[in-house]
């Protein structure tokens, strides 16, 4: 039986175990080697545009092809898109970053590598956790859409692998509604109304395990499972967020409901684990905070991080940096916040659009970022033509350089796009 947490008003300051930037390993004489160093991204100065991408979203017959999100690819080579013309864009990364390249503003930096039309609504997609570029075989991502069974596709060739069919009380083809694999990269969880369902990634077809996520009348997790997580340092446990507002944490062996969690004003869009596994990051729609959860002690929330969404059904996507200190969430507002996740506190911002940015994601390993922006419009006929003339800062997506130059430049939209203080952050420490 799950154990179902009401909110509470009282807030306690986080303490993280900060984690290592650097990963040392001992030679046999005895010395210490430097084997690999985190990213040290600046977030005191500018951040660099190095690319931007703009026009390859304007030529759909969509007038207003607003992007949906991005998500790195695990080894770091490339970045996946989503857009409202039901298609996905791969972006391979240069093998050297120019972040002194100068964006054109009509002009995009180049073009995507793959290009990929699905036949309805992209709900969510993910990457296959082990995917490496040096490995064609891993080079996978799934995604699920309307009407449509969860596919498999090949990343490199854009060709479909296979299908997971989830099938309702009618036997018929029912879509998940978030899609995600586990950390061992063996399974793929689908997110359906009130239950989740498990498929073997070696048997694509209809066979699966399912989960119904309530208990009784009023116990457990109801509504659409929106979102997936699971916890990065493999204790066995996945966070689900659902539209009726709610949060549940479960055991990956047996699927035993642990914890449900209460506290946003909306349906919960997505949820991430902090890289220690020890809190849980929620947001959700409608609703301007991101809640921490420590979920040794889910009595209360540990802080709230504020962010522009209390007006919009969108999903908008926030990401920890690789070494686990900071987070970073755009908003309706078109700035990206970033907070530091040992104190809760906002630590900078800056204006990455003209538009809700609803993407944002960070290199595994490179201290860039990529956003991407723009929202659904409603419009007459009778309105000019004019006002679907969207420019590069509305519907674009951009690749960001954390880190600090001697030869300084910036990318400008309007007179400043570094924040020096934090405007409209209301959070509670």
């Amino acid at each position: 039986m799950g154990e179902e947490v009401d909110v509470e008003e009282e807030q306690k300051p986080i303490l993280i175990n900060e984690e290592s930037l650097e990963t040392t390993t001992t030679t046999a004489d005895g010395s210490v080697d430097n084997a690999f160093t985190w990213p040290v991204l600046r977030f005191d100065v500018l951040p660099y545009k190095t690319y931007q991408f703009y026009k390859q979203f304007t030529k759909s017959s969509n007038p207003n092809n607003f992007l949906k999100g991005v998500k790195w690819s695990p080894d770091g080579s490339c970045f996946l898109t989503s857009s409202d013309d039901n298609t996905l864009r791969k972006f391979d990364l240069p093998d050297n970053v120019d972040s002194t390249q100068e964006d054109t503003a009509n002009e995009d930096s180049y073009l995507a590598n793959l290009v990929l039309n699905e036949g309805e609504s992209v709900y969510d997609y993910c990457w296959y956790p082990y995917m490496s570029a040096s490995d064609p075989t891993s080079c996978v991502f799934a995604t699920t859409t309307r009407d449509h069974p969860i596919h498999l596709w090949d990343a490199t060739s854009g060709q479909l692998r296979c299908t997971y069919r989830a099938y309702d009380a009618m036997d018929e083809i029912t879509a998940a509604f978030s899609v995600a694999f586990n950390n061992s990269g063996t399974k793929v969880y689908g997110g359906y109304n009130k239950s989740i369902r498990v498929f073997d990634l070696h048997r694509p077809g209809r066979d699966f395990d399912q989960y119904s996520t309530t208990q009784g009348k009023k116990e457990g997790q109801s509504g659409i499972i929106s979102a997936i997580s699971f916890c990065p340092t493999h204790s066995g446990m996945l966070a689900t967020g659902s539209y009726n507002q709610t949060t549940a944490i479960y055991s990956e062996d047996n699927m035993e409901l642990l914890y449900v969690l209460h506290g946003q004003e909306g349906g919960v869009t997505h949820v991430q684990f902090s890289k220690d596994g020890n809190y849980l990051y929620t947001g959700a729609r409608k609703d301007p905070y991101i809640l921490c959860w420590d979920i040794r002690k889910t009595a209360g929330i540990v802080y709230k991080l504020y962010r522009s969404s209390d007006s919009t059904n969108q999903r908008i996507f926030f990401d920890i940096e690789p070494s686990g200190r900071h987070l970073g969430t755009g908003g309706q507002d078109g700035q990206v916040h970033i907070y530091d996740l040992q104190t809760g506190q906002w630590v900078s911002s800056f204006q990455a659009a003209s538009d809700t940015v609803n993407g944002f994601s960070f290199h595994p390993f490179h201290p860039i970022a990529a956003t991407t922006s723009g929202h659904r419009r409603f419009g007459t006929l009778d309105e000019c033509d004019d006002d679907y003339s969207l420019s590069c800062e509305e519907n674009c997506a951009s690749v960001w350089s954390f880190y600090s130059m001697s030869d300084t430049a910036s990318f400008e939209y309007g007179d400043s796009n570094m924040e020096t203080e934090p405007e409209n952050i209301h959070q509670d420490t």
